[in-house]
């Protein structure tokens, strides 16, 4: 991951919660001259007090975003180290095994199979009669 600075990023999410602050401040001036005009409501008045709170959601929801985004990075170092303390060690990747190598047979199954790999056999053959019976009723 290259590192990069936030800088730019920071300053641009500023001057953006600032102009939304500031335009919405303005508009919740606006309503309050309305309110206070001879054709002013109480909606005016109730408008006055919802614009400075939509002027600082986006102030909210970036507070927000970086508090949860620290807390899942808290919480992947707290698994990777919970992980390394358990063992001593840092997890090791277990290579998968090679397609090309046979499955050993063990001595105790002359034929291969143990016993769940017959019921899963014995099921996908249940499960193949019934594509059958279903292919022909069609």
């Amino acid at each position: 991951m290259p590192v990069r600075s936030e800088m730019p990023q920071r300053v641009a999410i500023f001057l953006v919660c600032l102009v939304s602050l500031l335009a919405c401040c303005g508009l919740a001036w606006w309503q309050w001259e309305r309110f206070e005009s001879a054709s002013g409501t109480f909606q005016n008045l109730g408008y006055v007090l919802q614009w400075p709170l939509f002027g600082l959601f986006p102030a909210f929801m970036f507070w927000r975003i970086r508090r949860l985004r620290r807390q899942a990075e808290a919480q992947d170092q707290a698994e990777t180290t919970s992980a390394r303390t358990e063992w001593g060690h840092a997890p090791v990747d277990v290579p998968a095994p090679r397609p090309d190598q046979p499955r050993p047979v063990r001595p105790s199954e002359p034929d291969g199979l143990d016993d769940e790999d017959a019921e899963l056999a014995a099921y996908n053959r249940y499960l193949a009669e019934l594509h059958a019976r279903d292919q022909k009723n069609r």
